[in-house]
C-alpha cells in the first residue's frame, strides 16, 4: 500500500506598491500594500505519512526548528482544527530567503493547506484565514486572489482584478534584509540624494515602496541597482519588493530578460541571484 502524499506550491510574491501609514499600538505598522504573486517562482511543500511529525529542509541557512513559519503553521493548525498532525513535511526552497518575496509566509500557508486537505478540510476558509493572521502579516494574502489590496497589518484582503501580462525579472543580492528592522528605521529614514523615490504609474497601479529609503540607507547597493536598471531603455519601471533585498525590474518585452541577467552580473554583481517570467494575464 503506498504512503499517502500531498504537495502543494507556494508562491512567491512581489509588493507593487507598498505604503507605510505609521505604528500602531501592538508595535506592528498600518500599511496599504498592493501584492500579486509570481506565479512561475514557488516553494513545495510535501506531506509524507509518518507516525509522528517532523520537518525537513535541505536549503543551507534555512532553521529547521520552532521558528520556521512551517512549524509555527503546524502547530497552530493543530491548535483550531484540535487534530494530530502526523506526517513528515518536506520544504524544496525556491524563493530566496529574506528576499522581500513572501517565501516564508507562502510556504505557511500552504502548509495550512495541505494540513487541511489531510484531515479533509476541518477548518473553513475563514478559519484558516484566522490561523494564517496569527502566523505571520503576509500570510492570509496567500489563501487568497492573485493579486490583492492588503491593509491594517496585511492582514485585512480586497480582492482586485489580476494586473495584465507583465514581464519581470527580480534580482537579489548575496545580503537579506530584516523586516522589523526596516519598518523600525522607516520613520526616520532620509532620503539619498540622486535617488527617485516618487511612484510610477501604470494604468494598473502606482509603483511606490515607503521601506526604500530605510532600506537604501543602509545598503546602498540597492539604491545603485534601482538607479541603474531605471536607466536601461528595456526597463520601464525598478523597485524594491516590500523590505527587500530583491529589486524587480518590469521589462517592455520579455525577450530583454536574460542579457538584462547578464548585464547585471557582468557590471555590477557576479554573484547576484536572478529570476525572470511575467506577472499577471
Amino acid at each position: 500500500m503506498s504512503e499517502k502524499t500531498i504537495s502543494l506550491q507556494a508562491p512567491a510574491k512581489i509588493n507593487l506598491s507598498l505604503r507605510v501609514l505609521g505604528k500602531r499600538a501592538d508595535g506592528y505598522h498600518d500599511i496599504d500594500t498592493l501584492m500579486t504573486r509570481v506565479p512561475g517562482l514557488y516553494d513545495v511543500i510535501t506531506l509524507t505519512e509518518s507516525k509522528s511529525f517532523s520537518f525537513v529542509c535541505e536549503t543551507p541557512g534555512v532553521p529547521t526548528d520552532d521558528t520556521n513559519l512551517v512549524v509555527k503553521a503546524t502547530k497552530v493548525f493543530e491548535k483550531l482544527s484540535k487534530k494530530k498532525c502526523k506526517a513528515t513535511v518536506t520544504l524544496e526552497k525556491n524563493i530566496p530567503h529574506g528576499a522581500g518575496l513572501g517565501g516564508g509566509s507562502s510556504d505557511a500557508a500552504s502548509t495550512l493547506l495541505a494540513w487541511n486537505q489531510w484531515h479533509n478540510d476541518v477548518l473553513s476558509h475563514e478559519k484558516l484565514l484566522e490561523a494564517a493572521a496569527l502566523i505571520g502579516s503576509d500570510v492570509p494574502f496567500f489563501l487568497g486572489s492573485s493579486t490583492a489590496r492588503c491593509t491594517g497589518r496585511g492582514e485585512i484582503l480586497t480582492a482586485v482584478a489580476n494586473i495584465p501580462k507583465t514581464p519581470i525579472v527580480i534580482f537579489k543580492p548575496a545580503f537579506s534584509v530584516s523586516t522589523p528592522d526596516a519598518y523600525k528605521r522607516w520613520q526616520d529614514a532620509i532620503a539619498l540624494p540622486g535617488v527617485n523615490y516618487d511612484p510610477i504609474e501604470f494604468p494598473w497601479a502606482a509603483l511606490v515602496n515607503d521601506l526604500e529609503k530605510p532600506v537604501f540607507g543602509k545598503f546602498l547597493f540597492l539604491a545603485e541597482l534601482k538607479n541603474w536598471l531605471n536607466s536601461r531603455p528595456e526597463v520601464r519601471a525598478a523597485m524594491m519588493s516590500g523590505s527587500g533585498s530583491s529589486m524587480f525590474a518590469i521589462l517592455s518585452d520579455e525577450s530583454h530578460a536574460e542579457a538584462l541577467i547578464q548585464t547585471v552580473r557582468d557590471r555590477l554583481d557576479p554573484e547576484v541571484w536572478a529570476w525572470s517570467g511575467v506577472l499577471g494575464g
